[in-house]
Order: structure tokens, then sequence, then C-alpha cells
């Protein structure tokens, strides 16, 4: 009863305010990593391409060129990783410190609102954050798998395991992007969540907002157009 009686400072709005943001955040995550053939996201593009760059790498010598891609790529997973990380710990921080909070509450409201608000709002941001980190460490994991299977490959094109290895490292690297991007689509709606500080009406915006910035990336951008002209059948 008292954890639902705090749950009473809030309204209507802030309720349908957050619902809004998951319902983004899981729909569009779904239509980018299901989209229709005639019109894919970037990230299937780049998931063809993946598979593309697994059947070149088998006959090249030395491989020195896809190892460096797929460490810079762990160390990509790496960074965010630790970011979130520091994020989480500076909110863990903030919601320890009541004077803070309460500092924090009059610099973005003019009405006073007990500390238990603010840090419900805070705490959807770190709950983002960590569902990000999650991705991007599992990310990271998966980048090591693909590193391995494409070491097992062997050097003689001739041999019927050097494109099977092949393969199977793409499906790998494919599933770790996939993650890394779920993590990315995370962050930018953990940064939408802050604006649930100003209020219900400024989170319904900048989820709106963030959605459009995604859905441009993925669907209208100059790199998209850029990836179709090759695009691999």
């Amino acid at each position: 009863m008292e954890l639902l009686a705090r749950f009473t400072y809030f309204d209507v709005i802030d309720a349908v305010a957050v619902a809004f943001l998951l319902l983004s955040w899981t729909f569009l995550g779904w239509r980018i990593e299901n989209p229709t053939p005639k019109n894919p996201s970037t990230s299937s593009l780049m998931a063809n391409y993946r598979r593309e760059w697994m059947v070149q790498y088998v006959t090249r010598q030395p491989r020195i060129f896809d190892a460096t891609i797929l460490a810079t790529l762990r160390t990509g997973t790496t960074f965010f990783a630790s970011a979130c990380m520091i994020s989480i710990g500076g909110g863990l921080a903030l919601i320890g410190n009541q004077e803070h909070l309460r500092g924090l509450a009059s610099d973005f409201s003019i009405e006073s609102a007990p500390a238990i608000v603010w840090e419900i709002k805070i705490l959807l941001v770190l709950v983002m954050l960590a569902s990000a980190f999650l991705n991007f460490v599992w990310s990271h994991r998966l980048f090591g798998y693909a590193a391995v299977v494409m070491a097992a490959a062997p050097n003689e094109i001739e041999d019927p395991m050097a494109l099977i290895r092949a393969k199977q490292s793409g499906e790998i690297n494919i599933t770790a992007a996939r993650s890394y991007n779920r993590g990315l689509r995370t962050v930018y709606y953990a940064l939408a969540c802050l604006a649930w500080m100003l209020g219900a009406w400024p989170l319904i915006i900048s989820t709106i907002v963030t959605s459009l910035v995604l859905w441009r990336r993925e669907f209208a951008s100059h790199s998209r157009a850029v990836l179709l002209e090759g695009k691999i059948p």
C-alpha cells in the first residue's frame, strides 16, 4: 500500500507519457529489426554487408585487416558499456543524496514535489541505462565469439569448412551488431527520459523527436541511400 501511495503524486498524463515512451522504444526497435523487403532498414542492409565481409575475408591474406575491424567494433561496445556504468553510478549517487535531489527539483520545477517523485523519474532513466549496458556487454562478448570462429576458419579456400566457418562468424557478427544497436537505441530513449524532469508533456515531445531521429537514420538517411546503391542480393 505504501508503494502504491507513492504513485499518487503522479497524474494520468505522466502514466500516458511513460507508456508512450516504452511503446515507442519497443515498436521502433521491432520495426527496425523486422523491416519489409521493399523498405529495408539501415541495420538490415548492414547485416547483408556483414555476411559478405565474412565471405571475402576467407580469401584475404593476411587477415590483419579483418582482425583490426573486429577489434574496433569491440572497442565501441566497451566505450558505451563503460559510459552506461558511470551514468548509472552517478544516478544512484544522486538518488542517495536528498539535498542535491531537492536542489535538482527546485531547478526544474516551480512547484515543490516530494523527493520520491524525482527518485522515480531518475530511476526510469537508470533502468533504461541498465538495459543498454546489458546489451553492450552481450554485444562485446558476441564480437569475441565471432573473432574465435573467424580464427577457426581454414586458410585454404578449397577447404569445405572455410566458407562454413565464415558464414557462422557472419551470423554471430550480425547478432552482436543487433545487440549493439539495441543498446544505442536505448541510450537515445534514456536521454529522452530526462525530459520528464520538466513534466509529462516534455517527455512526450522528446519521445516523438527521438523516434523521428531514429526513424530517419534507419529509413531515410543519406547513408542508407548509399548502402542501397550497392545493395547485396
